[in-house]
């Protein structure tokens, strides 16, 4: 039997839930002081945000981001585009705000329509201001640990560890869902932990084998109550990322919440666990992008 430490959470009892909100917003305070000390030095943190299209999920989720912005002292700009935008001209947008000494942050609201090609929007941005973290200079930076800006997401998911103390080195991590906005990043970090990490996805036969064997369970799949109690180990973190609403407009995720909290040790709720992480490491990252643009302006000018 492993001896837990006072560093380790304690993975004997069941059902704790993970309060994301509450975790998000000890973080949010100490980004407050930072935000502080660069207006010290005359800097305000900027995010722009790009939204094309009337999603109505995207419409909520940015207003969100820019509430969010707001609390925090950081300054926020919105560019909306209608959905039969032209790509160049948000192409002249990216490329004006990465010249664009106040903006420290570019995002572009996803999912973009359908005649736009995601890769081209996505990589115009500068990677010193891709506080999303889906630059290819920063989603390949990940391999090898030394990305500017982790994605989101699953930055979200460690530091929500790491307030849990749940220990990743030597643990059997298994991620469902193999998206390079999070199942694959996701994977990537764990590992740069020292975690065993299987990645499970669409085509996988017989999930259960996989998900059964599992310290550490991320399920970003999208697919509501894909993951049931017979699925999961005793004792397991279950990390739920997934966000489904039902057809009576309940928000759910991919995990039987209910039923798995019963069997495991940590689980984070859908709506109130990943999510306000998310957002958080958003702001995170835009205030770490002004910092460092603010550190080497310094060593450029002793």
């Amino acid at each position: 039997m492993k001896h837990i430490t006072h560093n380790d959470a304690d993975l004997t009892a069941f059902g704790k839930i993970v309060d994301g909100k509450a975790i998000a917003a000890t973080i949010r305070q100490s980004l407050k002081s930072r935000v502080k000390k660069l207006k010290e030095q005359n800097v305000i943190p900027g995010l722009a945000v790009i939204l094309v299209g009337d999603n109505p999920a995207s419409a909520v989720y940015v207003r969100n981001k820019l509430r969010s912005c707001a609390e925090l002292g950081i300054a926020s700009s919105k560019f909306l585009f209608p959905t039969d935008a032209s790509p160049p001209d948000i192409l002249r947008l990216i490329e004006d705000l990465n010249a664009n000494p106040e903006v420290h942050g570019i995002l572009v609201q996803l999912p973009l329509p359908p005649h736009f090609n995601v890769t081209d929007i996505l990589e115009t941005i500068s990677a010193s201001k891709d506080v999303d973290g889906f630059h290819l200079y920063n989603v390949g930076g990940l391999v090898v640990g030394n990305t500017v800006f982790p994605p989101c997401t699953p930055y979200g998911v460690v530091k929500l560890l790491e307030h849990e103390r749940v220990p990743i080195e030597g643990k059997n991590v298994v991620v469902v869902g193999a998206s390079n906005i999070v199942g694959k990043p996701m994977a990537l970090m764990l590992m740069q932990k020292d975690a065993t990490v299987c990645i499970c996805h669409a085509k996988t036969r017989d999930l259960a084998q996989f998900t059964i064997l599992a310290d550490i369970l991320v399920v970003a799949a999208g697919y509501p109550k894909l993951i049931l109690a017979p699925m999961v180990k005793t004792g397991a973190v279950v990390i739920d990322v997934g966000i489904n609403r039902l057809p009576t407009g309940q928000l759910v995720g991919d995990v039987d919440f209910e039923e798995v909290r019963k069997k495991a040790a940590l689980i984070t709720p859908v709506p109130g666990g990943v999510g306000p992480m998310t957002v958080t490491m958003l702001l995170e990252n835009t205030i770490s992008a002004a910092e460092r643009k603010t550190a080497k302006a310094d060593s450029i000018s002793i």
